[in-house]
């Protein structure tokens, strides 16, 4: 099984595996900052295979463009961070990445207000790829890099074909998992986590 987000592996680790009753993580692998990285455990330890690092000048350029898109941007409340430099990524979450849940999930549900924010900075930072994230966040990576560069990775590194991948996203419709649908892999829209726990709970009892 793989886990592919725009979280950063710390956040990883905090929301995901830390909270696992597991002993045996060997066939769990980890793609965060959208697939710009890879990790795998082995050997009683998480083990990166690999990152696609920004460089100090990328990083410093995305983060200088976005504060200047955002002066006029009004958010009441702010929650933490809202520009984190995740190393292979640049992530601007809008109301602080501590943010509440309820509160993110009202804050842009349409996409409006960040597609206006992208609108911004799209030529300004047209050498890398943006993508909206989540309920309330926008991600940078290198040009090139998106979930489907995460997922022809992984087949790569594992040897696995394509065809045995099911891939499971809440944004294949114009959202950071669309690129997945380009790959031929086949996928499943899900709306809630509770969608997602029941599609492999059904995978897992066929295997029995």
């Amino acid at each position: 099984m793989a886990v592919i987000s725009g979280a950063s592996f710390t956040q990883f680790k905090k929301q995901l595996i830390n909270p696992l009753d597991c002993s045996n993580l060997s066939s769990l692998y980890i793609f965060p900052t959208n697939g710009s990285a890879m990790y795998r455990h082995d050997m009683n330890m998480w083990n990166m295979v690999y990152e696609d690092f920004l460089s100090d000048s990328e990083k410093e350029k995305i983060i200088s463009v976005l504060k200047e898109a955002i002066k006029d941007f009004e958010v009441e409340e702010k929650f933490g961070k809202m520009i984190e430099n995740r190393e292979s990524q640049i992530t601007i979450s809008m109301l602080g990445q501590e943010a509440p849940i309820d509160k993110k999930k009202e804050w842009d549900r349409d996409k409006d207000k960040r597609q206006k924010i992208i609108n911004k900075i799209k030529d300004q930072l047209s050498d890398f790829e943006i993508h909206i994230a989540g309920t309330t966040s926008i991600d940078i990576t290198k040009k090139g890099i998106d979930k489907a560069y995460g997922i022809n990775k992984m087949v790569k590194y594992l040897e696995i074909p394509l065809t045995e991948i099911l891939f499971i996203g809440d944004a294949l419709n114009n959202g950071n998992d669309s690129p997945v649908k380009s790959l031929g892999v086949s996928y499943k829209e899900v709306k809630s986590v509770d969608d997602t726990k029941n599609i492999i709970k059904n995978l897992l009892n066929k295997r029995k």
